[in-house]
């Protein structure tokens, strides 16, 4: 994926687990965790209500009057009150100890009356920022825990508060959950598809020169699409899962919808493979470039090199020390009246005569 080159170290991926020995089900918040905040969207096919800043008391009030609920609480440092949403919903404790120790694998369990799906979402496209996004759906609940605000659900949003008819108000929980879900996937594909582009420019750079930043942009590009695909690969998975499994609270009309979802993450692990292979192949080509114009540094260097090796060698014996005057084998040249435009004559004949005869052979 394309990101600005900020010259920092990613943060690694951890997951926060609680302390060994200790009862399944612990919740133990995360010291950097936001504070918990909680927004209630409550759904009926005539109309709609969203509670901002909602709290226990409005889900005890509105919960069993309305035909659909959708809690979405961003922020995970509030253990007490992501307990008491779980005892209000009936939510399984080790699904919410998976909630709080975010940095899971992307999975779907099935509980008696609801299922878990956790997944990775883009929360800002433009730094690619990912984290952990933990979705509840049972009968006539929706509940979903952000690790921050920013999420991919504003086109859901949009889509409930719109005019009649409309699906999202009356085909129930599954298929929000559905509509949430296929959101998050189909979010994937702006970046994917922006660094596509990137992928391309590089390459047409390459090819007209190749620079060493080049190589750094690459390998940037190839260790995020190898983040993509430990992400994809499990997320193809568990949509799978809940296509497969039968379970009264995902109707048969829904698992069509979800297939769809299936198909959309089938085609983003083909857009990161087929991106994989291609940064593999251009950094190979960059290496080969570089090698390449290495060489043909060398080779005019070693032309020049050998072009002014016979000069070299006539400066040097025209430049001894003889004394014609003792001897007439003592280089009788010495004491010719045009030598020295003779011998700069004679060397320039050699060098061309040497670049002529690299030209014949086509080195040069």
């Amino acid at each position: 994926m394309a990101k600005a080159d900020t010259g920092k170290k990613r943060a690694p991926l951890k997951t926060r687990r609680p302390p060994v020995g200790a009862s399944p089900g612990t919740l133990i918040a995360d010291p950097a965790a936001r504070r918990s905040e909680l927004r209630l969207t409550l759904i009926s096919p005539q109309k709609y209500e969203t509670i901002d800043n909602a709290s226990i008391d409005d889900l005890n009030t509105h919960c069993q009057k309305w035909p659909v609920v959708w809690l979405d609480c961003t922020g995970l440092a509030n253990i007490p009150l992501i307990e008491e949403i779980g005892r209000i919903f009936n939510l399984h404790p080790l699904a919410l100890e998976d909630v709080v120790n975010t940095g899971q694998r992307p999975k779907v369990d099935f509980y008696e009356n609801h299922a878990f799906v956790v997944m990775r979402m883009i929360d800002d496209v433009t730094s690619h920022r990912y984290e952990q996004i933990a979705l509840f759906f049972g009968g006539n609940f929706v509940v979903t825990f952000q690790e921050r605000e920013g999420d991919p659900f504003d086109p859901v949003r949009k889509r409930i508060a719109g005019a009649m008819p409309n699906r999202l108000r009356s085909r129930g929980a599954d298929y929000l959950a559905y509509a949430l879900i296929d959101a998050i996937v189909d979010s994937y594909f702006p970046p994917i598809e922006a660094a596509s582009e990137t992928v391309d420019g590089i390459e047409d750079e390459m090819l007209n020169k190749p620079h060493k930043h080049q190589m750094r942009q690459l390998h940037e590009l190839r260790r995020d699409a190898n983040v993509l695909k430990g992400v994809l690969w499990p997320m193809r998975d568990a949509l799978a899962t809940l296509i497969r499994n039968d379970v009264p609270f995902v109707k048969a009309e829904t698992k069509i919808f979800f297939n769809d979802t299936l198909d959309h993450s089938l085609r983003l692990i083909e857009l990161v493979e087929n991106q994989r292979d291609m940064l593999t192949g251009l950094i190979e080509m960059h290496v080969s470039l570089t090698q390449a114009s290495t060489n043909d540094v060398i080779s005019y260097l070693t032309i020049v090199s050998v072009i002014f090796m016979p000069l070299t060698f006539l400066v040097g014996v025209w430049g001894m020390n003889f004394d014609p005057q003792s001897s007439p084998w003592n280089m009788p040249e010495l004491k010719a009246y045009y030598g020295y435009p003779a011998s700069l004559m004679f060397m320039a004949i050699v060098a061309v005569g040497l670049i002529a005869f690299f030209k014949w052979k086509k080195w040069l």
